[in-house]
């Protein structure tokens, strides 16, 4: 490693990014995490990383690459969860996937909505 150039981290993602990756991944979820007998093979799924790539950079701030998005989607789904976690008080059964994505706690479903 050369001791003059240390790395530098990337930018934020933008909204426009993140907008853009919420709605690519859910477009292609059923390939991307279905189980079973049903589900996509690697290559496949690099296919459709490679698809949303091509979609978000046109709008990112820096160039992104396909692991950049995945951790960016794992962070995303995480802080949903623990979002929705924290608004039931009880960490009870999971939501449907993506109910609360980047919502905020009045625009949820009433059965999702903390109690007044």
């Amino acid at each position: 490693m050369a001791e003059d150039s240390p790395k530098r981290r990337k930018a934020n993602f933008n909204e426009a990014e993140t907008e853009v990756l919420i709605e690519q991944v859910l477009k292609h979820e059923q390939l991307l995490f279905a189980a079973g007998p049903g589900r996509a093979s690697a290559g496949q799924k690099r296919k459709v990383w490679e698809l949303i790539r091509h979609k978000v950079n046109p709008v990112a701030a820096c160039p992104r690459d396909v692991e950049d998005l995945k951790k960016r989607w794992r962070d995303l789904k995480r802080r949903d969860r623990s979002k929705l976690c924290r608004l039931s008080q009880g960490c009870g059964p999971p939501a449907p996937p993506a109910l609360g994505l980047l919502l905020a706690p009045e625009e949820l479903p009433p059965a999702t909505a903390p109690p007044a």
